[in-house]
């Protein structure tokens, strides 16, 4: 806006008080378009809407007399869509590359490339501090695991396998079948409560099998209790010692420096190509959206390049608005909140177990998950064990988990035994609960007292015998 014009129609005192306030607004998105860099403070919301606004407006869909005569030209019929997207329709990506920009889709590319750029910071400041690239993949964790597979194949086009350390996930094990390799599983080992990565059992497969016929070797560090995260500085070690690509599932490590720690120090001691993570898991955004990170930035981009035709940008404009919202400091605060909520909900299940002839399964290699037996469970058929989970869902307790450890089950063609506890052999009967990123201390208060309570049932109507 030309303010000197506007003096003509109101005193030029107040115009320059509201000139200047628009300049702090200008400098702030200028310093964020130099620096790509997170900002301390998160934005308020009407700067944000002006900053997407304005955004919007650089797309050609949006352009003042626009005509568009192609096949695809950003047309919208709802205006709830229309808003809900900020008219930002185009996507990202061009011609089978996710992270190059669109010339009708100015707007769309450079939300792309900002969130790119913030999320890289994001992970630096998470613990993984020599990460070199990453981007935002408009698909969750099991398929941009897919996508990263696919990749390595057409750089080792022998290869016919993928070893795996066992999490009892189905993504993970559809990402491997989807990309068309065959799944080597190897099962974990019981130290204590606490179940730990058989490195002895992968070095073994590493030598059994040629090497040009495997195509990773896929660990996981965040997964639920008693499983520990996955003894990945080990594996990077064996992965550099063979010549084998290594593959992270960090699904929601962002949120655990130890997770983070793991990561970084296994690139630095071997080989990491790749690990992937949520953003709705670690960033607090609708699920659908991943970022592919790694310390080799022509693999990352040559990842990017690898997925077919253009993509939705909604993943990415979600993750942005968050990231600008939230700020840095507010993010490291939910950071330090996480912790001491995974502190605090141990001692409260500890109470809970006390109470009712339980215990806290001690598994000192995982901060986000927690396991609490169930050990009293006797007599039960598979499906009565699990109804305490359907039980606690019915008092509007999400996320609970109840395992029970006799229980097979054929995923993709292979069969596990004591499947959903990470091991063939687990002794115990547990339920997990997990500290996550965002969780309030008064959850941790309400869940605890439902978990007492729907115990003590349990044990009136004679399903748990002591």
């Amino acid at each position: 806006m030309d303010y000197q014009a506007a003096t003509r129609l109101l005193p030029a005192s107040y115009l320059r008080i509201a000139e200047e306030a628009k300049k702090s607004v200008s400098n702030k998105i200028q310093e964020l378009l130099e620096k790509r860099k997170w900002p301390e403070e998160g934005w308020s919301d009407s700067m944000l809407e002006a900053f997407l606004h304005e955004i919007a407006l650089m797309d050609s869909s949006n352009f003042l007399g626009s005509v568009g005569v192609g096949e695809r030209e950003g047309r919208v019929f709802s205006k709830i869509v229309h808003t809900r997207h900020w008219g930002l329709s185009h996507g990202i990506g061009r011609s089978g590359d996710l992270v190059e920009p669109q010339p009708k889709a100015v707007g769309s590319s450079l939300v792309n490339k900002l969130t790119n750029a913030l999320s890289l910071d994001a992970i630096k400041i998470c613990g993984i501090t020599s990460v070199q690239n990453c981007f935002v993949a408009p698909i969750a964790t099991g398929m941009a695991l897919s996508l990263v597979l696919s990749t390595l194949r057409h750089k080792r086009p022998s290869s016919k396998c993928v070893i795996w350390t066992r999490i009892d996930q189905k993504s993970c094990i559809k990402a491997v079948q989807l990309s068309g390799f065959a799944l080597e599983v190897v099962d974990t080992t019981k130290n204590g409560d606490e179940l730990n990565t058989d490195v002895f059992a992968i070095e073994q497969l590493l030598t059994k099998i040629p090497v040009e016929e495997i195509v990773c070797v896929i660990t996981t560090t965040s997964c639920f209790a008693p499983r520990a995260f996955d003894d990945i500085v080990s594996v990077s070690e064996l992965c550099a010692k063979y010549d084998i690509p290594h593959l992270v599932n960090n699904a929601y490590g962002l949120q655990s420096s130890k997770c983070c720690h793991l990561i970084q120090t296994a690139a630095t001691k071997g080989r990491v190509d790749a690990f992937v993570q949520s953003t709705d898991k670690n960033f607090m955004v609708p699920v659908g959206g991943s970022i592919i990170a790694g310390f080799d930035k022509t693999f990352i981009d040559d990842i990017s390049k690898f997925y077919p035709g253009r993509a939705s940008a909604s993943p990415s404009l979600d993750l942005l608005i968050t990231l600008l919202s939230m700020g840095k400091i507010k993010f490291k605060k939910l950071l330090k909140d996480r912790k001491e909520n995974f502190e605090k909900l141990k001692s409260g299940l500890k109470l809970v177990a006390e109470k009712h002839g339980e215990r806290v399964l001690e598994t000192k290699g995982n901060n986000i998950s927690l396991a609490f037996s169930l050990s009293y469970i006797k007599g039960l058929r598979d499906n009565e064990i699990t109804e305490l989970g359907a039980w606690l869902f019915q008092k509007r307790i999400s996320g609970c988990r109840v395992i029970d450890v006799g229980s097979v089950k054929d995923v993709a063609g292979v069969t596990y035994q004591g499947w959903g506890s990470h091991n063939s052999s687990y002794p115990t009967p547990y339920l997990t609960v997990a500290a996550g990123i965002g969780m309030g201390k008064e959850e941790i208060d309400v869940f605890l007292n439902k978990l007492d309570t729907t115990l003590s049932e349990w044990k009136k109507k004679g399903q748990v015998m002591t």
